[in-house]
């Protein structure tokens, strides 16, 4: 995972952030301290599923505490705006840490 400068290429880009409780969270990052706590704005999140599409719940402007983030990575947006996510099937993710 990316800290410190890592991150500063990031502000004000789309990310897609991991959780530990295996949640899938896409913003655009608006800051972030050494404990790698992250601010997004413009939040969702994708919750999976085997029977229906990628539900996205609204967050807004949402912090993330660092020691609860897995992965934080940079997305695609025009990429991610040609996905059709109310077709798209798929395990909701595991906790990574129990």
């Amino acid at each position: 995972m990316a800290t410190g400068p890592g991150l500063e290429s990031l502000v004000d880009q789309t990310i897609s952030v991991i959780t530990n409780d295996g949640r899938n969270i896409v913003g655009i990052l608006k800051g972030f301290d050494q404990a790698t706590n992250i601010i997004l704005d413009e939040s969702h999140e994708r919750v999976y599923s085997t029977k229906e599409g990628v539900q996205q719940l609204v967050l807004g402007l949402y912090i993330i505490r660092g020691d609860n983030i897995s992965v934080i990575g940079e997305l695609d947006e025009e990429l991610d705006a040609h996905l059709d996510l109310s077709n798209l099937r798929a395990h909701p993710l595991k906790a990574v840490i129990h």
